[in-house]
């Protein structure tokens, strides 16, 4: 946040209506580029209908009180935990078969 964003928002004594994925994972104690698999998931809704690569914005009364409840929390962390899992797995799998970048080398190949 900027600096003088903070101040103003400090000025208020309230956190703005909206977050951004980074305000939001810092709500939630995890990274921006966790919440694309939360949203994926079903566990954190954007507002509006925001498209795949648009920017997406969360109502922060809705994180402040999702985040209060243990059982989502739990989900939350299982949804990150696996997905990171896959992830890794998956480019684990595309060194073995000799992929870099999504291609296959000249040498894997022949």
């Amino acid at each position: 946040m900027k600096d003088d964003q903070h101040r103003f928002l400090s000025l208020l004594g309230q956190l703005p209506a909206r977050l951004t994925a980074e305000q939001a994972g810092w709500v939630l104690n995890c990274q921006p580029h966790d919440i694309p698999a939360l949203i994926s998931a079903r566990l954190l809704k954007p507002l509006g209908n925001p498209s795949q690569n648009s920017t997406k914005y969360f109502a922060t009364a809705d994180v402040l009180e999702i985040c209060k409840d243990r059982a989502w929390l739990v989900k939350v962390t299982n949804t990150i935990c696996q997905h990171w899992q896959k992830q890794n797995a998956r480019k684990k799998e595309s060194s073995f078969n000799g992929e870099r970048n999504g291609h296959v080398s000249l040498v894997a190949a022949s």
